[in-house]
């Protein structure tokens, strides 16, 4: 047997994936995937879910959207492929078990598998037939004709080497009106086979059966009635088969042989018992079924499609077959229905399901029925093993315990410990868990308290104007937004951690593990600027200031740390020394800083800024307001990359210099103009210049049809000004609104995006 291929940067192997945090898991998937930096910070942020907008043009009635989990299983060698599945399933200890299926498989050359063509079968019913025999000829000797025709309904599949290859006939006889006793009704169904390709095709089948109805009833004399795919894809299979050595299956308190035997016995139970069948055949589904979920596919159709070709001989078995090779391995085969698809619209609507497919590698239809059989045979492993050994109910307990170890806040700490010791007592309770952390606790409450500075705070900002003309040395205004993070210091002995949880960060600075951050580089210049790099702390940030959305976080994290560094050393630091810190970490994070981001966050107030230029120096005033400023800011679902979009907007301007000069030249004039209208307290002012500036800046290609859309909405409801706020290509709206903020932020949350009302007072820059 060929043994599994060596494991290197692109192996599905990952060791200890479950003990990362899920920023962690979401790094470790970045060398071993196809997955774009975007999907990186999507699925960090959550952005790569479906929005409400998108889910109303799927179904009819959307109220709402509804989450599941979405995981990966790991450790998957199909044909020698190295394979990490996405899958969405909220049943716990599926991703798990496939997880160690997998890993045993890998032990003896993984997953073999065969895919036929991807065949559908489309039906057509023909009625009130006076010579069935006559018909059915006909209907054979006008084959070329129905599957020419047939193609042309839809060329482009033909064009794909798809399409309709034959025609197949079967006579029938139904009880008339289906009363018992009443007389039979003949009636002719014309099967027309589809090659499908990597569509799901079901859209297809059926406008090429609607296509030959009129000359299936010109061929036949008969009435054609119903023209519809069939779901019993039994004619795209797959076929996946494991071998695994005795050795390999040796686990505590269980022999190789008694676990082999066991898995025999038990899926011999599923051959002869439809009772066993049905669950034997369901836990198969829970893996099949959470991949065709995070894929796009219909799972509700090849879950019939599994179930009817379970009942192909006239009784309802199992769809697996194990059983002990002469040399003594224990080989397992499967083979179902699974017609499947990775193109089409159905697909490209949901942002999840295209993430999934890149992390998958972009298969083809064939591929993926190819990884869906594997999964489906090493989920009906994976639940016999348990079945033979431990047991499912022990396993359950397990997850039950992990889950009530959550619902308590065991710290992470002590988590495993007392998962074992709720198992281990049989009260899998959240009482008795915290009880447990309690009693612990107070074994090892330590004598001394560590020293701790106290939390200290910064605000995030909006830039109203001049984003990207400030770059090149033009005028920006930008007001601070009533939203923080927070840090603090705690003295340890060793090294120097960075802990940000609702982040999922926790990261140990000058580490050589290969997984150094944006933020733990960042600070490294922090600490040595400082000249601090080489005294052990631990870094606790607590953000409400959302990242990678243009609202400052990176120059509210570093104001907030340097205060927290300032106060826990003394070191004696003023607001203009505190800015330039900040300056030299925001350098690091969007490569040419301008400044403004930290200069907002530090002074909190509002401020008109001039970038620097070869021959001036940063200049900044702080604008006085005379009235409230009501705001929204809209997310749009799409992180922000400073740094990428001025390398953008760089590029445009190297080649054409005199147009893009006279673009950042109009922010800066409405930069300008706007600050005076904010000093007067004319907001409708404020807002025309925030009208204008946003086609500026989608002239400059920063915009997204997202920004677009919130911007539309917002204008319709009678907001003053709206237009993007930050570098652009995703992340924020800002939005004035002179009459009030509620109706305007409600108009775009029905639309699906998230918003957040404030107000810039005039207090603020007093």
């Amino acid at each position: 047997m060929k043994p599994a291929i060596e494991e290197g940067i692109a192996s599905s192997r990952i060791p200890n994936f479950f003990n990362l945090s899920v920023k962690g898991r979401i790094q470790a998937l970045r060398d071993r995937t196809s997955l774009t930096e975007s999907d990186l910070v999507a699925l960090d942020n959550g952005s790569h879910t479906l929005k409400r907008h998108a889910a109303d043009k799927m179904i009819e009635n959307v109220v709402g959207v509804f989450g599941l989990p979405l995981g990966v299983g790991l450790n998957f060698l199909v044909d020698d492929r190295e394979v990490i599945v996405p899958l969405t399933v909220e049943e716990p200890s599926i991703v798990a078990g496939l997880s160690g299926a997998a890993r045993t498989a890998r032990l003896s050359g993984g997953f073999r598998t065969q895919v036929t063509d991807p065949i559908l079968i489309g039906q057509v019913q023909v009625v009130n037939v006076k010579d069935i025999e006559r018909a059915q000829q006909a209907l054979h000797q006008h084959r070329d004709e129905i599957v020419e025709l047939a193609n042309r309904v839809h060329p482009n599949m033909l064009n794909r080497g798809g399409g309709a290859i034959g025609i197949e006939v079967f006579h029938h006889r139904a009880p008339e009106g289906g009363a018992e006793g009443a007389p039979k009704r003949d009636m002719i169904v014309v099967h027309l086979l589809v090659d499908t390709r990597d569509a799901m095709g079901a859209n297809i089948v059926n406008g090429m059966c609607e296509g030959i109805a009129s000359l299936v009833e010109e061929i036949t004399g008969g009435s054609v009635f119903l023209r519809i795919l069939s779901n019993l894809t039994d004619r795209s299979l797959v076929r996946a088969s494991v071998e695994i050595p005795v050795c390999n299956l040796e686990m505590k308190g269980f022999s190789g042989k008694e676990v082999r035997d066991g898995i025999v016995l038990a899926n011999d139970l599923a051959l002869v018992d439809p009772y066993r069948a049905t669950t034997h055949n369901k836990g198969i589904m829970n893996g099949v079924d959470a991949v065709a979920i995070a894929t796009g596919n219909d799972f509700r159709a090849i879950e019939a499609a599994a179930h009817a070709y379970a009942a192909r001989s006239g009784r309802y078995r199992g769809l697996t077959s194990w059983y002990v090779k002469t040399n003594g391995d224990l080989k397992g085969e499967i083979e179902m229905p699974m017609k499947v698809g990775t193109v089409g619209a159905s697909l490209e609507s949901n942002p999840t399901v295209k993430l999934n497919h890149r992390l998958l590698g972009h298969p083809n239809a064939s591929e993926l029925a190819s990884v869906m059989g594997a999964v489906g045979l090493a989920q009906n492993y994976a639940a016999l093993r348990s079945l033979v050994t431990a047991g499912i109910q022990k396993n359950h307990m397990s997850l039950h315990a992990r889950s009530v170890a959550s619902a308590a806040d065991v710290p992470q700490e002590l988590f495993d410990w007392v998962v074992e010791n709720l198992v281990e007592s049989g009260e899998i309770k959240v009482w008795k868990a915290k009880e447990l952390v309690a009693q612990r606790t107070q074994n090892n409450r330590p004598t001394v308290r560590a020293a701790t500075s106290a939390w200290q705070s910064a605000c995030g900002k909006a830039i109203l104007l001049g984003e990207h003309a400030v770059v090149y040395g033009r005028w920006a205004f930008a007001v601070p937004l009533p939203v923080h993070i927070k840090s603090r210091i705690t003295d340890t002995k060793n090294g120097i951690r960075l802990q940000i949880p609702q982040w999922g960060i926790e990261q140990q600075l000058q580490s050589d593990d290969g997984h150094s951050t944006d933020i733990t580089r960042m600070l490294e210049v922090l600490l040595e600027r400082l000249e601090l790099r080489n005294q052990p702390m631990m870094i606790e940030v607590s953000p409400s200031i959302p990242p990678a959305q243009g609202l400052g976080s990176s120059a509210a994290i570093a104001v907030s740390i340097v205060r927290a560094l300032n106060d826990r050393f003394k070191l004696s630091l003023d607001d203009e020394q505190i800015n330039e810190c900040a300056f030299d970490v925001e350098r690091i994070a969007h490569g040419t800083a301008s400044g403004i981001d930290n200069t907002v966050v530090t002074l909190g107030c509002p401020i008109l800024f001039r970038g620097a230029t070869q021959d001036t120096h940063r200049v900044f005033e702080p604008v006085r307001l005379t009235q409230t400023l009501p705001l929204v800011i809209a997310f749009s679902g799409e992180a922000s990359h400073t740094s990428t979009m001025v390398d953008v907007v760089a590029k445009a301007r190297s080649k054409r210099p005199a147009r893009y000069e006279r673009i950042l030249d109009q922010l800066s004039s409405l930069a300008q103009e706007g600050a005076d209208a904010a000093r007067e307290g004319a907001l409708d002012d404020l807002g025309e210049t925030m009208n204008l500036s946003q086609g500026y800046l989608n002239a400059l290609g920063v915009s997204t049809r997202a920004l677009e859309e919130i911007i539309e909405i917002a204008r319709s409801r009678g907001a003053s000004g709206a237009k993007l706020t930050g570098g652009g290509g995703g992340g924020a709206a800002v939005i004035l609104c002179s009459e009030g903020t509620e109706e305007v932020a409600s108009a775009i949350n029905t639309a699906g995006y998230e918003t957040m009302e404030f107000e810039v007072a005039p207090h603020i820059s007093e």
